[in-house]
């Protein structure tokens, strides 16, 4: 009589039947702990289903595993088989367009995601429509003669314009007068020396700045 399939006995036989593979008492024991089923339990009942005939043991060395009865099983002739084969076949192309599909998808999704929203996309229309607007207005100031810069603004350019130029002036001074003390008693061509150094003058030489020039004076003499 079989065992029912709601019990300790029927959970243990249906899972071998199920597996139809070579199986211990562990990998049993291991499968069926969600079940409630311990191993102690697992080994006496799979005791009695081999003394049943329900199943059979077979030693490998020190490793005795269980097979399910073979003879339960229906075995399929030549015709089958390669119907099996062929649907089998099927189902994996199946298998493929279906993932191609779904990776499409994940592609078109996270695009979809790095793409502004309807919200955004009005709220940045919103603002490049004033960004136009503002430049339409000086544009049309420029087409009609407008003045952009007042006296006033232009004085006040020209006065940082010529302060910073009158520093410019006091520096230079310095340095042509530093540069003739430096350079009086040498003997090497002063053209080599100011093409030797590298800061910006308004002249076509590049000349050195003073710690610089000290620098490379201390070293020459």
């Amino acid at each position: 009589m079989a065992p029912k399939a709601d019990s300790v006995e029927g959970t243990i036989l249906g899972y071998i039947n199920e597996q139809n593979r070579p199986l211990n008492v562990q990998m049993v024991a291991d499968a069926l702990q969600k079940n409630g089923i311990k191993k102690t339990a697992v080994q006496k009942v799979m005791d009695t289903l081999a003394a049943n005939g329900k199943i059979s043991f077979k030693d490998y060395g020190k490793q005795r595993v269980c097979m399910a009865d073979q003879t339960q099983f229906e075995i399929p002739d030549i015709d089958e088989l390669d119907a099996m084969k062929k649907q089998n076949d099927q189902l994996l192309a199946d298998v493929a367009a279906v993932r191609s599909r779904v990776s499409e998808l994940e592609s078109g999704l996270k695009s979809a995601e790095t793409n502004l929203t309807l919200d955004a996309v009005v709220k940045k229309t919103k603002e490049l429509g004033s960004e136009v607007e503002t430049m339409e207005t000086k544009v049309q100031a420029l087409r009609e003669g407008s003045v952009l810069v007042t006296p006033e603004e232009r004085l006040e350019v020209q006065a940082a314009y010529d302060l910073k130029l009158g520093v410019w002036r006091k520096r230079k001074k310095i340095y042509h007068e530093l540069w003739g003390m430096i350079t009086e008693s040498m003997t090497e061509n002063l053209k080599d020396l100011k093409v030797i150094n590298s800061k910006s003058t308004n002249s076509h030489w590049t000349v050195a700045s003073v710690p610089e020039l000290l620098c490379f004076c201390c070293r020459t003499f």
